[in-house]
């Protein structure tokens, strides 16, 4: 077995599959590490936008047609109350992630990457790491890009991430529903929302927001359950989700964060695979750019400019976020939302990657009331209290 790599990713999802495809298709040694054994089940709304595919177009790795379900018709909700339906809107697909994961690992494994899937991790040290069988594997770079628990980010920077600050959502499979809309229930978890995601084989159900401010969220999602008439007897999982929460330093040197890693996570639309996608092609261009000007410890500042843009849009979402989930301007919100279709067209525009969130956000400022906007400076204080130690 090889044991030398120039490249090593950790995580075989989205982020760290495209790592390894750009990697490899850019001639490098890689070695893709997961302890999943492929095509595995992952809990995931599996919401794909257009920002999503356009970065999977250019990479040439769009998934087959019938991986993707398509939806025109998107309903929003609040507490259970309609804020109105879209049916012109940019086309929405849904898909699964024991398909579409499988489909990334196979393009990285045929574009020359180590499969060392299956395989489990004991420990990190310096540039290189030890699978759990003892065998020892160095690297001139590491890409973690093993979710929102990740090992890497523990590694660097002693937690994966900020207690305080991140999210956590629950989810379920329903029985199928193909007929039935896409469906956006803000409100439904405290500074978050809830949805409804009919695919061929069954209906994703789920509810997000922040987990300090959700302590009794299984009887939400119990609520919500009921509100849409799903079957009492459903098997529902949870998961940490970084809602926002991106790390501004996302590595160190010669090692790099990736997709939920390094937190980049849409806090308002809950968009993770389109951005896991996108770090992950960057970050792997980064390390790619790096080792050519034999400064892999370059790595870091090459993805971290290459990273601008998405951490911006990030940093403009967390600034409405307060506007859309507070209790201070979320009614505000809400009505917006039901009397204006060109607040619902640009909130499309914005899944679609049309626009970006500083035309939502000017948007929604200007039909701003100035009695509420003094409340958003507490409400985002109180949605983002100091980091404690996570390094964020």
């Amino acid at each position: 077995m090889q044991t030398r790599f120039d490249l090593i990713v950790l995580g075989a999802g989205p982020a760290g599959a495209t790592a390894a495809l750009v990697a490899a298709r850019a001639g490098l040694r890689v070695a893709l590490i997961d302890r999943a054994v492929f095509p595995r089940d992952k809990l995931c709304g599996g919401l794909i936008t257009g920002r999503c595919l356009s970065h999977l177009a250019a990479l040439s790795a769009l998934p087959p047609p019938d991986m993707l379900t398509r939806h025109d018709r998107l309903v929003f909700y609040r507490d259970g109350a309609p804020l109105g339906e879209m049916t012109d809107s940019p086309t929405l697909h849904l898909t699964t992630r024991l398909s579409l994961d499988h489909h990334l690992l196979a393009l990285a494994l045929e574009a020359g990457a180590a499969d060392l899937t299956g395989t489990r991790l004991r420990e990190i040290g310096a540039g290189q790491v030890t699978l759990e069988n003892g065998t020892l594997l160095t690297f001139s770079a590491l890409i973690g890009a093993d979710g929102v628990q990740s090992i890497v980010a523990r590694h660097l920077f002693g937690a994966a991430f900020d207690k305080a600050k991140i999210g956590f959502a629950l989810e379920t499979e329903a029985p199928p529903a193909p007929h039935d809309p896409i469906r956006i229930d803000f409100g439904a978890a405290h500074w978050g929302y809830g949805w409804r995601f009919p695919k061929p084989g069954s209906t994703t159900i789920g509810i997000g927001g922040l987990h300090a401010r959700n302590p009794q969220m299984r009887a939400d999602m119990m609520r919500y359950l009921s509100e849409l008439g799903a079957p009492k007897a459903l098997r529902i999982k949870g998961h940490f989700l970084p809602f926002g929460d991106f790390r501004r330093i996302p590595g160190c040197g010669a090692i790099l964060l990736a997709g939920d890693a390094a937190g980049l996570v849409d806090p308002i639309t809950g968009e993770g695979i389109g951005h896991a996608i996108l770090s992950g092609r960057l970050a792997a261009k980064a390390v790619t750019e790096a080792l050519a000007a034999g400064a892999p410890e370059s790595a870091l500042r090459r993805y971290r400019h290459a990273l601008g843009p998405l951490h911006r849009g990030l940093h403009h979402a967390n600034l409405l976020r307060p506007l859309i989930f507070s209790d201070q301007t979320s009614p505000y919100f809400a009505r917006l939302f039901h009397d204006s279709t060109t607040a619902r067209q640009r909130y499309m525009a914005l899944l679609a990657g049309e626009i970006e969130y500083p035309e939502l956000l000017l948007l929604t400022l200007r039909r701003l009331p100035l009695r509420l906007l003094r409340g958003v400076r507490i409400s985002r204080r109180a949605a983002s209290p100091p980091a404690s130690g996570s390094g964020s």
